[in-house]
């Protein structure tokens, strides 16, 4: 299987490693073979040899190693000559972001900027200007073969035939859970928000008299973040803010500033600027809590006091997360907790503490944890209800279970066919001399 999958990244071009330094003695450089007006140098191949050695150890004892790097090599630069010839667009802006990663990802390995030149023997500005070019080549690669992939798709047929060819060979599926959440920040006390309550009303006076909102901002709002640009914070779709914030923001109209909102982090005065779709451009005017001295009962004796009405039949978890979680992005969803992509379901191996502790405790779906007090690495503490969504236990791949992953291997094997055929057509176009296989 192992072998099989490395097949794959060959043939799609993946084991990229620019912008990664490589400590080894210098090789005499050659030309291998020339693609286009492309050229392959041994240095290149050498440079993936240890990247494969150091990534996948296994895959760099197959003794046809270089062989194989030369022909993903070839492989990409047909593409990439083909790409230009198309003239396929990349995105600028994303690729100045990769390189301005990388090398700070670089910068972090080095004591100084002279040490990096110093072991790769070029400047500074020469570093950049490889990395970003690796980087571009590598966008113009992946559109256009997106472009010549995109719209594949498998019947239920091909899925099964694809199922009964590798199934000894597929791997079996982690156990994984999905899980919703309750939080909840503890309170500020009265006379904390008193002072705050005093600051913020008399700015809103100041306002009802004809103060420039630009100006009070800068002169008393306590964000730090915005306050120095007259409270503005851009555009925003909903989930991005506080829900008291979210709320008022979006029923207000172009240029209305709001009556004084209350949200965790204190009290806002909101002008909407523009509206733009499902977005909002806001500015506001903050008085903060004092947090020095919060009220942590209140919110462990609420979050009691819903897993009691949920327990009980008076409403459903997603309904109470809808309306009482403090956490924007998972209310937005009754609760569960998703990844970057939508994806609901977490493997149990990946997550972190205390989590993955509530979670192994929870034996059934349905199941709630009691009220816990979680301390954020970042930011501030805050109560949580833990919800069992849904646990799947690890199994052996099957039909009737993962359909939709084999759907996807299924689709991935389809694109790996069409693409080797796509590209044998190209080398019909591109000029294509092997000057040393004996690598």
């Amino acid at each position: 299987m192992k072998k099989g999958v490395f097949r794959i990244l060959v043939a799609f071009g993946l084991l990229c490693f620019a912008g990664v330094p490589v400590l080894r003695a210098a090789t005499v450089d050659r030309i291998v073979a020339i693609v286009g007006n492309e050229i392959v140098l041994q240095s290149e191949i050498e440079q993936q040899a240890v990247m494969t050695e150091l990534q996948y150890p296994e895959m760099a004892k197959a003794k046809d190693l270089r062989g194989r790097i030369l022909d993903n090599l070839v492989m990409q630069k047909i593409v990439l000559t083909k790409a230009r010839l198309d003239s396929v667009n990349v995105n600028e802006s994303d690729i100045d972001k990769q390189t301005d990663e990388r090398l700070m990802f670089l910068r972090s390995r080095f004591p100084s900027i002279e040490e990096m030149e110093k072991t790769f023997s070029k400047s500074y500005a020469m570093i950049e200007k490889e990395i970003k070019d690796d980087i571009r080549n590598q966008q113009l690669i992946d559109n256009l073969r997106r472009q010549k992939m995109s719209g594949v798709t498998v019947s239920y047929d091909e899925v099964e035939d694809f199922y009964r060819q590798h199934r000894d060979e597929l791997p079996s599926i982690p156990e994984s859970v999905q899980i919703s959440q309750i939080i909840m920040y503890p309170q500020v006390t009265p006379e904390n928000k008193a002072k705050a309550r005093s600051l913020i009303e008399d700015v809103q006076q100041r306002l009802l008299e004809g103060a420039d909102f630009d100006e009070m901002a800068r002169r008393y709002s306590q964000d730090p973040g915005s306050a120095e640009v007259g409270g503005d914070l851009g555009y925003s779709k909903r989930g991005e803010f506080v829900k008291p914030y979210e709320e008022a923001a979006f029923s207000l109209k172009e240029g209305e500033i709001s009556a004084i909102v209350e949200s965790r982090f204190g009290y806002h005065i909101i002008q909407l600027l523009e509206r733009e779709g499902d977005r909002v451009h806001t500015r506001h005017i903050l008085a903060v809590f004092d947090r020095s001295t919060l009220d942590r009962d209140a919110a462990k004796e609420r979050l009691d006091e819903i897993r009691s009405d949920v327990l009980a039949g008076k409403a459903t978890f997603a309904e109470m997360a809808s309306t009482h979680s403090e956490d924007p992005l998972s209310s937005l969803n009754g609760g569960m907790i998703q990844q970057a992509g939508g994806e609901g379901l977490f493997p149990s191996a990946s997550l972190k503490e205390p989590l993955k502790s509530v979670v192994a405790k929870l034996d059934e779906p349905g199941e709630i944890s009691k009220p816990m007090l979680i301390n954020a690495p970042e930011g501030e503490p805050f109560y949580a209800l833990f919800r069992l969504d849904k646990r799947i236990r690890s199994h052996s791949m099957g039909l009737s279970t993962d359909y939709a992953r084999l759907e996807k291997l299924a689709i991935d094997e389809k694109q790996k066919a069409m693409f080797t055929t796509w590209i044998e057509g190209l080398k019909k176009e591109v000029y294509v001399n092997i000057l040393d296989s004996d690598i």
